[in-house]
């Protein structure tokens, strides 16, 4: 129904930035949470950042996490059906696979506690010296 494709990972030096990008198969608007997760080997996978994608995501929501807050923007393009995820001052704790996921619902502020509808494959980042 909703298929999500990651791309722009890759391995980078501490302090160094990766654009990820995900592709959706259907209109943004038909659904309401878009997010990127990750997740380490051995880790629980961990959210990242939110955005609500409906009104072309004119309503500017976005939730991140505190230990990419200020560092990590993610943002939206409804006439592309993408979201974006810009990492800056990336660190060797921010590497993991990074996922694409989007819900028909929106879950607000513990949007990271739920299992979204939706996923992408997944892209690698990174981050050692």
């Amino acid at each position: 129904q909703v298929q999500l494709v990651e791309s722009g990972g890759g391995s980078v030096l501490p302090g160094g930035s990766l654009r990820l990008s995900c592709t959706a198969s259907v209109d943004t608007n038909k659904i309401s949470s878009m997010a990127w997760f990750r997740q380490a080997p051995g880790k629980e996978r961990e959210g990242v950042a939110l955005i609500y994608s409906q009104g072309s995501f004119s309503y500017g929501v976005t939730m991140y996490a505190d230990s990419v807050k200020g560092r990590f923007t993610i943002s939206g393009d409804s006439a592309k059906k993408m979201i974006f995820l810009e990492m800056n001052n990336l660190q060797p704790d921010d590497t993991a696979t990074y996922y694409c996921a989007a819900d028909p619902k929106w879950y607000g502020a513990t949007w990271y506690k739920y299992a979204f509808e939706y996923w992408g494959q997944g892209t690698q980042v990174t981050v050692s010296s």
